[in-house]
């Protein structure tokens, strides 16, 4: 019975993240939104800047972050701050997946865009677990860094 609970604990707990987009693209950031709130999941905001992800990242536990924004190339120093400095989950989301192949500090990993829904889903499963202590599978689609 005490496991139980404690499953039960931690996917409740897990449900609880909220989750930062950081996407210059608007119609892509709206489809990211829909994704995770029609998981049931939190949306803590929408950013396409530096100045904005920083400002909404105490709400955040997990951040979708592009690379290229509206203030240029700023995504993967805006993905390091984020993990570093606020302990969030990041995992890139890019067509330039090169740009940050060798990784970023703190940051979990990259996926290339396009992405579908079902791949988005699966990556707030992945990154709520990992936040709570359990066990989860990475996505096939995703490049973990070391």
């Amino acid at each position: 019975m005490a496991t139980n609970v404690v499953r039960r604990w931690q996917r409740d707990d897990r449900m609880k993240q909220r989750v930062l987009i950081v996407e210059d693209e608007f119609l892509i950031a709206l489809d990211l939104e829909a994704t995770v709130e029609g998981m049931g999941m939190q949306v803590a905001g929408l950013a396409n800047d530096c100045e904005q992800a920083l400002r909404l990242a105490p709400l955040a536990d997990i951040a979708f972050v592009d690379v290229n924004l509206a203030d240029g190339p700023t995504g993967p120093e805006i993905g390091r701050r984020l993990a570093q400095e606020h302990g969030i989950a990041v995992v890139f989301m890019t067509g330039n997946p090169e740009i940050v192949a060798d990784g970023v500090k703190g940051a979990v990993g990259v996926v290339q865009k396009p992405v579908m829904p079902s791949v988005v889903e699966q990556l707030v499963k992945y990154l709520a677990a990992r936040r709570v202590g359990m066990f989860a599978v990475v996505p096939s689609q995703m490049t973990v860094f070391a």
